[in-house]
């Protein structure tokens, strides 16, 4: 039997990975959705009246095994992918999809559903199941149960098209980072770079049988060039090359994808009764609409636009008083800021590295998680891992018990997209009386250890590792009855906020002190280069806040849009959505939109405003914790219990406010960033 079909006779039930083949997975899929089936057959044909136990709940319940397999085989296509594997995503997404479709255009399901939920107010549920019977009526409704048979068989059309192109959109973006190589010969056109970023470089080339220094658009090798190499020809090079990712009209290319993927969301949204993809979207955020996100980000924009000129023309000065450089261009912007910074606050990346040893931070977000909720991690050999590099650990609280199994996955390699990302494994729920519990994973793009040298971060990369740990905080914790609402299944508005909120105490002297100390002297960083880090952090918020709006209003400018079957220039298009925000001279080979993942192959379409609306929560929620002490039990216990482990049992801002005590306030978002006037 395939074991991806039978459960996994391994420590925690964990996935077997060392015993998954490639070959497993298309059978397992085809067998999962055929059991899958069944499980709502017979919700369908029980001859009882409809409650929300035998419909409702069984509905929630269902599909178990399929969405096992699911996770892993889409974590493994993210984090360590290969031409079979892409195949099979190819040959995979339509089956579900269409499963999907099946399920929401079930008639008789869908029939038995409104029963329950008509008759909602006389059957004393509980919140948790008031809002899963919300949520399974509206996943229903909001995906074509209402529609007549012809434009249920057209949705079903698209949801298959939008798949595949998704897929390839991400395939395109991954061949085109792996594809790019700039092998540097010269030693002195690496002027400016550190020592680790040139051993590391150095590294990377003799691992592919080349002589000299090899840089490539991972993270890791791009961000030191761009930020400290002298070489500005090489600076523009490695941009542009970064910039035209998928956009060179080539195999390649995103720009039809991007506008198919456009036009079938806005297609699918008509279908569905709303005027846009975004409308459709907000519907389920805490923002609710477009025109509320549009108004939001328009009111930042006002009051960040003055400061980010004030300190783009101060940029543009100093590169000129520094380099005689005429026109600071997108290649420029890195590298000046980062001496500009050094200068203002005597603060180098460089000199912050070796108190942040990878190993070290990892230990220091696990002490401040056990200050704050009690955790323990333990790390442990004897879970399977889909790659050496993985480290594996049992999550226990004070009294011993078993709440996550977490896998860390930090280095850069071909088969794995850039960025950084938490998901999960197995999400945690409640069934037959017992609390079984999620395993959660965070992967990222760290610098890899050198032979002379452990991998040392950069501090943002440290704020990385802090942000994503914060999502993982929020899957461990989690404790629901119900998988589809357990963990980080919340309005995408709100899932933000445990990540954020986590990264505020990476500049606190309290947290640092557990865990910065120097690679090579065990000295702890000093409280002088606290304090840098701390006035520091509100270095260049204008400008950074600019650049994330431009990506939330570009993201709204493709799918608030009530029309967008007459774009057809997608670097236009983009021009004029950039237009308002618009700092650096454009780079007219570039284009965003054909490398834009979040929201062309991951789920931030019409969300990526998130970011900025969780950090108006982060920054409120932080200001409670400082008022009564970053380690404050009171205030940790209710971040738990309100925040954390309710997952999307109710409105986000009723947790929100319970936690709390009050709604958010923007200011102190606007206080924290150096906008406005503490």
């Amino acid at each position: 039997m395939n074991i991806l079909n039978k459960p996994f006779d391994t420590q925690f039930h964990t996935a077997p990975f060392s015993k998954i083949k490639n070959e497993h997975f298309l059978p397992a899929f085809i067998k999962a959705i055929e059991k899958a089936k069944n499980e709502i057959d017979a919700i369908t044909n029980n001859s009882e009246k409809a409650t929300f136990k035998n419909t409702v709940e069984a509905l929630d319940f269902s599909g178990e095994e399929l969405d096992r397999i699911s996770s892993i085989f889409f974590n493994l296509n993210s984090a360590e992918t290969n031409e079979d594997i892409q195949k099979i995503a190819q040959e995979v997404s339509p089956l579900l999809s269409e499963f999907s479709n099946d399920i929401t255009l079930n008639e008789e399901l869908f029939a038995r559903i409104k029963t329950v939920y008509q008759e909602r107010n006389t059957l004393n549920l509980t919140t948790e199941q008031h809002t899963l019977l919300d949520k399974k009526y509206k996943g229903f409704s909001r995906n074509g149960a209402n529609l007549p048979e012809a434009k249920k068989l057209q949705l079903r059309k698209i949801d298959k098209e939008l798949s595949k192109l998704k897929l390839k959109f991400g395939e395109n973006i991954l061949a085109e980072t792996n594809k790019f190589e700039m092998l540097i010969t010269n030693e002195k056109d690496l002027s400016g770079l550190p020592e680790g970023a040139k051993e590391a470089a150095q590294q990377l080339a003799e691992s592919k049988d080349k002589k000299g220094w090899l840089i490539t658009l991972d993270y890791p090798s791009y961000i030191p060039f761009m930020t400290y190499a002298n070489n500005r020809k090489l600076r523009k090079t490695l941009a542009i090359a970064s910039g035209t990712k998928a956009f060179k009209n080539d195999a390649l290319d995103n720009q039809e994808n991007v506008l198919q993927i456009v036009k079938l969301r806005h297609q699918r949204a008509n279908l569905l009764g709303y005027k846009t993809h975004a409308h459709f979207v907000l519907e389920e955020r805490m923002a609710k609409t477009p025109a509320k996100v549009e108004a939001f980000l328009n009111e930042l924009l006002e009051k960040a636009k003055p400061a980010a000129l004030k300190e783009f023309n101060e940029l543009e000065a100093f590169a000129k008083e520094l380099d005689q450089i005429d026109r600071l261009e997108k290649w420029d912007g890195s590298y000046y800021a980062e001496k500009l910074k050094q200068e203002r606050f005597n603060l180098d990346d460089e000199k912050l590295k070796p108190y942040f040893k990878l190993e070290n931070v990892i230990q220091g977000v696990f002490k401040v998680s056990e200050k704050l909720y009690d955790l323990h991690f333990e790390e442990i050999s004897t879970i399977d891992k889909y790659h050496e590099d993985v480290l594996t650990y049992k999550v226990t609280n004070k009294k011993g018990e078993l709440i996550s199994v977490f896998y860390a996955d930090f280095f850069p390699r071909p088969g794995k997209r850039n960025g950084a990302w938490m998901t999960s494994y197995k999400p945690q729920y409640i069934k037959n009386n017992e609390n079984s519990r999620p395993h959660i994973s965070i992967v990222c793009n760290f610098t890899k250890p050198t032979k002379s040298k452990p991998s040392l971060l950069t501090f943002n990369e440290v704020i990385t590792l802090f942000h994503e740990f914060g999502h993982a905080l929020h899957g461990m914790l989690a404790n629901t009855t119900y998988p589809s609402i357990s963990g980080t299944s919340v309005f995408w508005d709100f899932v933000e906020l445990p990540s954020q909120v986590l990264e505020n105490w990476c500049y606190e002297k309290e947290a640092l002190e557990l865990f910065a100390t120097h690679y090579e002297t065990g000295d702890l960083i000093p409280m002088d280069l606290i304090e840098k880090i701390k006035a520091s952090s509100t270095f260049h918020e204008g400008m950074q806040t600019l650049r994330q709006l431009s990506f939330s209003l570009l993201d709204m400018s493709w799918h608030a849009s009530d029309s967008p079957e007459t774009i057809t220039n997608v670097k236009l298009h983009e021009k004029k959505a950039f237009e308002n925000t618009k700092l650096f001279p454009d780079v007219e080979e570039n284009c965003m939109s054909t490398a834009f993942s979040h929201i062309f192959q991951g789920g931030y379409s019409s969300g990526y405003y998130s970011y900025k609306w969780a950090e108006v929560l982060d920054a409120d929620a932080f200001e409670y914790f400082k008022e009564k002490g970053i380690f404050n039990k009171d205030v940790a216990t209710k971040f738990k219990n309100y925040v954390l482990s309710q997952g999307g049992t109710e409105d986000p801002m009723i947790l929100y406010k319970r936690f709390r005590g009050q709604e958010p306030q923007p200011d102190a978002l606007l206080k924290r960033a150096g906008l406005i006037e503490k």
